[in-house]
């Protein structure tokens, strides 16, 4: 958990034990259901909860932000986020039951009271929010057209309301659509890990 803290030094108590409490609670889980890849469970605060709060070098949601993490996984960027910031309301979905009992256990075993997650595909999802967030889900203009539903009018943060994915690898051809609009910030410019190489936050309003 030092790779978090050594980014994110002013947790309170309540974050850091909730932070702490993750790899218990996702080991157990990846036990009986795979959400996470069995040799990678080692690396989860590196390559999971670090990789999830990248989008909070992104943007400080404010107090009352409404987010949808799309394509949650067992709980993937939606819950990392929902500990850091506590005053925000997450609702988290997948298409897969088994990956959401995952992360609703998560979410109750850390006492997180701001994460919602469901089994829900994100055609079905008929919610407003402020931001869309997700992890190499599917590409963007995919994404754009099933969540475009999804984004409020209202704004409520400095940065205006739209998509934060997180992605690696090369992405000139999906991003080519939204040329003009799109930020794509390298994580290795947040992250000194080897790791973050290559990878991204892209943003997208909308």
């Amino acid at each position: 958990m030092n790779e978090v803290l050594k980014y994110f030094p002013n947790l309170s108590v309540e974050q850091q034990q909730q932070l702490a409490a993750l790899d218990a609670l996702y080991r157990d889980w990846n036990a009986k259901i795979n959400v996470i890849s069995r040799k990678d469970i080692d690396n989860l605060y590196e390559h999971h909860v670090l990789h999830s709060l990248a989008i909070a070098r992104m943007v400080t949601f404010r107090p009352g932000t409404r987010i949808l993490d799309f394509g949650t996984g067992g709980g993937f960027p939606g819950i990392p986020l929902a500990i850091l910031f506590p005053d925000c309301q997450f609702k988290l979905i997948d298409g897969t039951g088994k990956k959401i009992r995952v992360a609703q256990a998560v979410a109750d075993g850390i006492g997180l009271k701001n994460c919602q997650p469901c089994h829900l595909r994100g055609e079905e999802e008929k919610g407003k929010y402020d931001f869309i967030v997700s992890r190499a889900v599917m590409p963007l203009p995919d994404l754009v057209k099933i969540v475009r539903k999804n984004i409020a009018k209202e704004q409520h943060n400095a940065l205006p309301n739209g998509v934060l994915c997180l992605k690696g690898g090369n992405l000139e051809s999906e991003l080519q659509p939204f040329h003009r609009i799109v930020e794509r910030q390298e994580l290795s410019t947040w992250f000194a890990e080897e790791w973050f190489k290559e990878k991204y936050c892209i943003y997208l309003p909308l």
